[in-house]
C-alpha cells in the first residue's frame, strides 16, 4: 500500500508540475518519478505494461511543453 501511495503522490507531483508548463522542473523530476515506477513494477505493485504507460505518457507531455514553451 504504501508503495503504491508514494507512485500516485509523484505522479502527481510531475503533472502538476507539467499543468503549470515549468519546463526545467519537469525535467527534473522526470528521472525520480520514473525510478519510482520502475521500483513498483519490480516490486510488483503495478503491472509492468501499466507503468511503461505512465513513463510513455508523461514524457510524451513534457516533450510537448517543450514544443510549447520556447527556451
Amino acid at each position: 500500500r504504501k508503495n503504491k501511495s508514494i507512485l500516485r503522490t509523484e505522479i502527481k507531483k510531475l503533472r502538476t508540475t507539467i499543468e503549470k508548463k515549468d519546463r526545467k522542473k519537469a525535467e527534473e523530476q522526470m528521472p525520480q518519478t520514473f525510478s519510482i515506477i520502475d521500483k513498483s513494477i519490480k516490486k510488483g505493485t503495478i503491472h509492468e505494461i501499466t507503468g511503461n504507460r505512465y513513463k510513455s505518457r508523461l514524457s510524451r507531455q513534457v516533450e510537448l511543453i517543450n514544443l510549447a514553451v520556447p527556451k
